[in-house]
């Protein structure tokens, strides 16, 4: 089954959460921000994921080189406003 990862990047915590193809939802979870910790939740997927994004914001960096390092490939980064969700709530002066 090929399942795909978004990473919801926070101060001190992820969320995670994994679909299949037809966006259902196989795992949710909050972790601590520590590779670690990140790397061991997703190692039950590790066969199966094919691809997972990383909302853009200004410490993505860590997280993404991480992954990668540790054989995740097909790295996206998400433009929270670009997102139709969310439009309007976040803002740049």
């Amino acid at each position: 089954m090929e399942l795909y990862a978004g990473l919801d990047l926070h101060s001190r915590n992820t969320y995670i959460g994994i679909m299949d193809k037809a966006f259902n939802r196989v795992f949710k979870k909050r972790v601590p921000n520590h590779l670690e910790h990140i790397l061991q939740t997703l190692d039950p997927f590790r066969d199966q994921i094919k691809g997972f994004v990383v909302e853009s914001t200004f410490n993505w960096y860590w997280l993404v080189d991480g992954l990668m390092d540790a054989g995740y490939s097909y790295a996206h980064l998400a433009n929270p406003s670009a997102i139709k969700q969310y439009e309007g709530l976040k803002h740049s002066w």
